[in-house]
C-alpha cells in the first residue's frame, strides 16, 4: 500500500513539474549516451593498446659464435625474472630460425647469401609493456657472448603514454557527465519540493516519518534516471545497428580488439543513472528539505 502511494505520489510530481522533468531526464539522457560512447570508445582503444603491449618483445642478440654456455647462462637470468616475464614467456631463435623468418618476411633480401649472417637471440615478452625497461636494465652490464638488445624503445614509450592518457580523459570526461546529470536531477527535485512545501509542512505536523515524505521524491529521481539511461541506451543501439557498420570498414585494427559488449555496457548505464537519480534526490533533501 506504502510502496502504491510512494509510486502515485512521483508520478503525480513529475506532471506538475513536466517541463523541469523533461530537462533533466534530457540531460540524463545526454549523459548516459555520452557516457555510452565514452565506454565504447575507451574499452576498444584500451583494448588495442593492450594488444600492441602484448607485442612488445625484448630481444637480445648474441654474437655468431655466442657458446652454448653462454646461451644457457643468459636463459638462466632471464628465468630469474619471473616477477617480469610471465611462463613461457622466453623463446630461443636459432641462426636457422631467423633465417627462415626473414626468407618469409622479405625473401628477396636473402635470396643470394651465400653464408647465414643472423645471430641466434631469446624473445622475451615482459607481464606489462613498461616492464620493458626493467629486464633490459637488469641485464646490464651486457652478459659475455650478447651483442645488443632491442626492447623496442619508443614504440614501447608510446603506448605506455597512450594507455595512460585514454584513461586520464575516459576518467575525467565521465566524472563531470556524472555531475551535470546528478546536478540537474537535484534542481528538479528541489523545484518539486519547493512547489509542494505546504503539503510537506501539514505531513509532517500529523506525524508522517522522515522517510515517508522522502520515498516520492527519491523515487521521482530515480525515475527521471531510469527514463533518461533507457532513452540512451535505445539511441546507442540504433547508433550500434546503424552508424557503426559503415565506421568499421574503415578502422584497421589488429585481430582480437574489440569494445565492451553491447548488454554490459547497457547494464552499466542503467545502473549508473539510478545511482545518479539516488544521488540527486538524496542531496537536495538533505540540503533543502528540513525535515
Amino acid at each position: 500500500m506504502r510502496a502504491k502511494l510512494f509510486v502515485g505520489e512521483a508520478v503525480r510530481s513529475i506532471g506538475a513539474n513536466l517541463s523541469t522533468t523533461v530537462a533533466a531526464t534530457m540531460t540524463v539522457l545526454i549523459g548516459m549516451f555520452l557516457l555510452g560512447l565514452f565506454i565504447a570508445l575507451g574499452s576498444w582503444v584500451l583494448s588495442w593498446t593492450n594488444r600492441v603491449e602484448e607485442g612488445v618483445v625484448v630481444k637480445v642478440f648474441f654474437e655468431q659464435d655466442a657458446s652454448p654456455q653462454q646461451l644457457n647462462a643468459v636463459r638462466l637470468t632471464l628465468t630469474e625474472m619471473d616477477d617480469l616475464i610471465p611462463p613461457n614467456g622466453i623463446k630461443f631463435v636459432s641462426k636457422e630460425d631467423a633465417l627462415e623468418l626473414m626468407r618469409q618476411r622479405t625473401p628477396a633480401l636473402v635470396e643470394n647469401l651465400t653464408s647465414n649472417p643472423f645471430p641466434p637471440s631469446y624473445e622475451v615478452r615482459p607481464t606489462r609493456a613498461e616492464d620493458a625497461d626493467d629486464i633490459v636494465n637488469r641485464l646490464a652490464p651486457l652478459p659475455a657472448g650478447v651483442s645488443k638488445i632491442n626492447d623496442g624503445g619508443e614504440t614501447t614509450d608510446r603506448v605506455v603514454q597512450v594507455a595512460k592518457i585514454i584513461g586520464a580523459i575516459f576518467l575525467l570526461g565521465s566524472i563531470i557527465l556524472l555531475i551535470a546529470s546528478t546536478m540537474l536531477i537535484s534542481n528538479t527535485i528541489r523545484l518539486s519540493i519547493f512547489s509542494r512545501r505546504r503539503e510537506i509542512e501539514v505531513m509532517k505536523l500529523v506525524g508522517a516519518s522522515n522517510w515517508f515524505v522522502r520515498g516520492p521524491f527519491m523515487l521521482e529521481g530515480l525515475l527521471c534516471g531510469l527514463a533518461g539511461a533507457l532513452l540512451a541506451v535505445l539511441l546507442l543501439l540504433l547508433a550500434k545497428e546503424i552508424a557503426l557498420p559503415a565506421i568499421l570498414p574503415r578502422l584497421e585494427a589488429s585481430e582480437g580488439v574489440s569494445a565492451l559488449s553491447f548488454p554490459i555496457m547497457a547494464l552499466i548505464l542503467l545502473g549508473v543513472s539510478l545511482l545518479v537519480g539516488a544521488a540527486g534526490s538524496g542531496i537536495t533533501l538533505r540540503r533543502f528539505l528540513r525535515i
